[in-house]
Formats: structure tokens, sequence, C-alpha cells
């Protein structure tokens, strides 16, 4: 780990900025962070708080996730995602609305999801997980003049979040199960994993080498990721978030760290 430590700190150096990292491997005592209690803008990060708070309502049957909602132009936003180019009228699951939130990171699905279980709902959830600083106020894409704070977070809350969905120890075990599957089917791959090893292989059904459940979040100035990295029998929750670094510079530096943990994961 120290090395790892080592590593990482070289990449922040180099890349400028504020970082606030927390890195924890699984079912060992071995972890680390720095800035890991300061507060940083969630951008999408949040979406992951909003589908805990999507699986706890299915989970005490307040909905199924196979009621459908109706897409209505009032309701698309810009930003992330497909939802904002298709057709007014069309119905979609609420499995699918998550789907499209977490792996394309669409706004409008976020806000029509937001809207069917109620900002409480998630603020509640939060709480519940023992998300104490991180904060969620406002839709996305859609902040009114008056607000009463804007969407933060923290690395060592955000790690937290993560391992506990990991080990199942939110809502359900079969909740985690579902929303681990949804983050390994990301699309946005150009942080964490975008310098991992690829690997092709001509027989069906090989277990990958590696298996990445994640996050990202993105605005100007602002580069998030988070995840949970499977590497053989070892598994790492990393939460990497930056503020203040030149935008292709804070993608190159979370592929490297991404590529860290990795060889870190392989190390026997």
């Amino acid at each position: 780990m120290e090395q790892l430590r080592q590593h990482i700190k070289r990449i922040i150096k180099q890349s400028g900025g504020k970082w606030g990292i927390s890195i924890e491997e699984l079912g060992t005592n071995n972890s680390w962070g720095i800035n890991e209690g300061d507060l940083f803008y969630a951008a999408s990060i949040i979406k992951i708080p909003i589908m805990t708070a999507v699986f706890n309502d299915y989970e005490n049957g307040r909905l199924s996730l196979s009621n459908t909602l109706e897409l209505k132009r009032e309701e698309m936003v810009g930003g992330s995602g497909v939802l904002q180019h298709l057709s007014p009228g069309t119905k979609w699951t609420i499995y699918d609305l998550l789907t499209l939130m977490i792996i394309q990171s669409d706004n409008t699905a976020t806000n029509m999801l937001i809207d069917v279980i109620g900002m409480e709902s998630i603020q509640q959830m939060m709480k519940d997980i023992g998300m104490q600083d991180s904060k969620f106020y406002n839709k996305l894409m859609t902040v009114p003049a008056t607000i009463q704070g804007y969407n933060q977070v923290t690395a060592q809350e955000l790690t937290m979040m993560m391992k506990k969905i990991a080990m199942g120890k939110i809502i359900s075990m079969h909740a985690c199960e579902q929303m681990i599957a949804i983050m390994k089917k990301q699309q946005l791959t150009d942080c964490l994993p975008a310098k991992l090893p690829q690997f092709d292989s001509d027989i069906i059904g090989k277990i990958p080498e590696w298996q990445l459940a994640n996050k990202t979040g993105f605005t100007s100035g602002v580069r998030h990721d988070i995840g949970i990295l499977y590497v053989g029998d070892r598994a790492m929750v990393a939460t990497v978030l930056s503020q203040d670094v030149d935008d292709n510079r804070s993608k190159d530096a979370i592929a490297e760290m991404g590529l860290e943990i990795y060889g870190y994961l392989k190390e026997e």
C-alpha cells in the first residue's frame, strides 16, 4: 500500500488543483486517503445515492422497478444522456431510467426518478447510509435562482457508501447486487478504467481479468470517478474527486490512478 500511496501522491503533485482521495481494499485493513473529509461539488456522483434511494423505495414496496414513466418535453434537460434527444410521450420503466442515469449519466432520467421518490427520500437515505456531511439539494441542470445549497460529497463518505454496497450492507443483498450489476455496465470509461489492460479471448464466457463497477462525474473544472475494482480475488473501493484541475489533465491523472490501483491488486 505504501508504494501505491506514493504513486498517487506523485500523480496529484504533477496535476495541480485539489484532490480528494479515499481508497480501501475490501477484506483488509488497507486504506488511505487525502483530503477525504473535504466537501467537493458532487456533479453526477450524486446519482449513486439517488440510485440507492430508488432501490430502497422498491424494497419497501413503494414502487415497482417495472412501473413506467412518460417522458415529457418539459422534463428534458441538457448535459449528459440520450433522453433529451428522444421523442416526448415515450414510456420508460424505472429500471430503464436507473440504468440510463448510471451508465450514460442521463440527467433527464435522473430528474424523472427524483420526481418519483422525492428529494426528502434521497436526503433521508443518505443519512441512513451514514453520509452526514455529503448533501443533496437540487435536481440536475435545473438549479433554481434561490437555492438552499449545492449537491456536495466527501471522498470518505463515498468510499464508505460503496463499501457498504459491495458488502451487501445497504437495503438488502439483492438490492446491492442489482446496483453493482448496473454500475458494471458503465459506458463512460475515460477515467479510472481508461488505461487498464484490454483482453480479447477466443474462449466464449471466459472470466475477465478485471471488472469495474463505477460512476463518473464531470463539469467544467470538476472531474470525479468512484468505483469498485475487482481483480482476481481482490477488490478495492476507490473514490477520486478533483477540482481546479485542467480538464484533460484530470482525466489522464484519474486513469493513471486506476492503472496504479490495478497494479497493486495484481500483486501476489
